[in-house]
């Protein structure tokens, strides 16, 4: 049984809700995380010891620290965090080592983020921006190809009208169903759900595999990266994957 199964906790989820949105810090910096959820990122973490995690969307910074802070426990990796702005960052956190700020829309950076990833890192991402459907979709089909095998694609906030009847909707819970359907390579996790209240259901996707099936959107994304990394200029986008097959 999952949290949307259960509107029986609907007073509990209010309580989570309001703590989460307006009394949740980390290191003093305001943060917009579910604890449990962030329980679970350390332990995902420890088990992939990821080189690379990226964060898209990272307001105040608060998890973007706590993510660099688990890093530094393992002694190793870099957090690259992707925001429309920094402003809301406090300079101790911008000077942190361990993190890589990067601003304006992280789609259209993707090519600067695949630069700072060598051939042999681990990949682990988190999305946490605007949790529209259109949205959601592009960061998730842009940034699924850098995952790595046996990392994971957390996808922030599936509980927007699947638990509690906030956010956009159509939202993150749609944009994951329609992702998953056309791909092989990532399956939803539940296992990582076990603490039940979860901000994030179906949210955890495993990639299982590099090799297979690909969906044409991550084939075209792939072919971008290809194309401007080494310095080839393709006229017409979207690009047919099936052309390069």
């Amino acid at each position: 049984m999952y949290i949307e199964d259960r509107p029986d906790l609907q007073a509990v989820l209010g309580v989570f809700q309001d703590k989460v949105l307006s009394k949740t810090t980390y290191f003093g910096v305001k943060t917009l995380k579910n604890p449990l959820d962030a329980w679970v990122y350390q332990e995902i973490i420890c088990e992939v010891r990821p080189d690379i995690v990226i964060e898209v969307g990272n307001f105040c910074g608060g998890s973007t620290l706590f993510l660099a802070h688990i890093l530094d426990a393992l002694g190793k990796g870099k957090v690259i965090a992707l925001d429309l702005s920094h402003k809301d960052v406090p300079e101790f956190i911008k000077k942190n080592r361990r993190i890589k700020f990067i601003e304006g829309d992280a789609c259209k950076n993707s090519v600067r983020v695949k630069k700072l990833i060598k051939r042999t890192d681990k990949v682990l991402v988190i999305e946490d921006s605007a949790h529209t459907f259109e949205n959601t979709l592009n960061v998730i089909k842009t940034f699924a190809p850098m995952v790595t095998k046996d990392s994971y694609l957390i996808i922030e906030d599936s509980i927007c009208h699947h638990g509690i009847a906030v956010g956009p909707n159509p939202g993150p819970w749609e944009a994951i169903e329609e992702f998953i359907k056309d791909n092989q390579e990532f399956i939803i996790d539940r296992s990582r759900e076990a603490f039940l209240i979860t901000y994030n259901p179906k949210g955890f996707l495993r990639r299982q595999t590099v090799s297979g099936k690909y969906s044409k959107s991550m084939l075209t994304s792939s072919i971008q990266w290809l194309a401007h990394r080494f310095g080839y200029h393709i006229s017409r986008w979207p690009i047919e994957p099936s052309s390069y097959l």
